[in-house]
C-alpha cells in the first residue's frame, strides 16, 4: 500500500479547524445582531446611559451563557453517540471478526479499489488497528479526536461575547447624540466582515452572504428601535 500524502494525513485536521473557525464567526455574528437589537431597542425608549449599559450587559451575559450551554449539551450528545458507536464496533470486531473484515473490504471497494486491492488493504488496516480502521472508514470518526464539549462551550461563549461587545460599547461610549448612529454604522460594518468571513470559509459567494447579514441586522435593529420608541412614547 502507498503511504498517505501530506494532504490526506492532515485533511481531517484542516477540516476540523475550518469548522471551528466557521462556528466562531457565526457565534460572533449572533452576538452582534442580538445585542445590537437589544441596545437599539432600549435606545428607542430612553437615552439613559445606565439603562443602556444594564440592558446591554444583561443581553451579553444571557446570550453568551445560553450559547455556551447549548453548545455543551449539543456536543456532549454528539460525543456520547460517537463513544457508543465505537463501543458497538469494538464488540462486533471481537465477536465476528471475519464479517467485519468483509465489511471493511466492501467499504473500500465502494471507494474505487478493486476487490483484490480492497481485501489486501482491509487486512493490513485490520492487522495494524482494526478499531481505528473501522472508525475512520465506516463511521467517519477519529478515535483520538472525539469532539470536546468544553472546548465547544468556551469557543461559543468567547465568540458571542466578542461580537456582543461591539454594539454595547458603541452604544454607551459616544456622546448621547451620536450613540445610535455610531452603533448602527459599527454593527453594519461588522456584519459585512462576518458575512464575508463565513462565506470565504464555506467557499460561498461573499456578496450574497454580506447582503443577507446586513439586511438581517438592519431589520433587527429597525424593528427593535420601533418597538422601543412606541413603548417609550406610551410611557411603559
Amino acid at each position: 500500500m502507498t503511504e498517505p500524502t501530506h494532504d490526506e494525513t492532515h485533511g481531517g485536521a484542516l477540516g476540523e479547524r475550518l469548522n471551528w473557525l466557521r462556528a466562531a464567526v457565526l457565534g460572533a455574528n449572533d452576538g452582534i445582531v442580538s445585542t445590537a437589537g437589544l441596545v437599539v431597542g432600549v435606545a428607542g425608549a430612553t437615552d439613559d446611559r445606565s439603562a443602556l449599559l444594564t440592558a446591554g450587559l444583561a443581553g451579553l451575559l444571557a446570550g453568551s451563557m445560553s450559547m455556551a450551554a447549548g453548545e455543551y449539551v449539543s456536543v456532549s450528545t454528539q460525543r456520547d453517540s460517537e463513544k457508543a458507536a465505537l463501543a458497538l464496533e469494538k464488540r462486533e470486531l471481537r465477536e465476528q471478526p471475519e464479517a467485519e473484515l468483509e465489511e471493511l473490504t466492501g467499504l473500500l471497494e465502494e471507494r474505487g479499489l478493486s476487490r483484490e486491492v480492497a481485501r489486501e488493504a482491509a487486512e493490513q488496516l485490520t492487522a495494524r488497528d482494526a478499531l481505528r480502521a473501522h472508525a475512520r472508514v465506516e463511521l467517519g470518526i477519529d478515535p483520538d479526536q472525539l469532539t470536546n464539549p468544553w472546548h465547544a462551550a468556551w469557543a461559543s461563549f468567547l465568540a458571542f461575547t466578542a461580537g456582543a461587545l461591539l454594539p454595547l460599547l458603541a452604544m454607551v461610549l459616544p456622546p448621547g447624540g451620536w450613540r445610535l448612529a455610531v452603533t448602527v454604522v459599527s454593527v453594519l460594518a461588522a456584519l459585512v466582515l462576518t458575512g464575508w468571513s463565513s462565506a470565504r470559509l464555506g467557499a460561498a459567494d461573499p456578496g450574497r452572504a454580506m447582503l443577507r447579514n446586513v439586511a438581517g441586522g438592519a431589520l433587527a435593529m429597525g424593528v427593535t428601535y420601533a418597538a422601543g420608541a412606541l413603548l417609550g412614547a406610551a410611557g411603559v
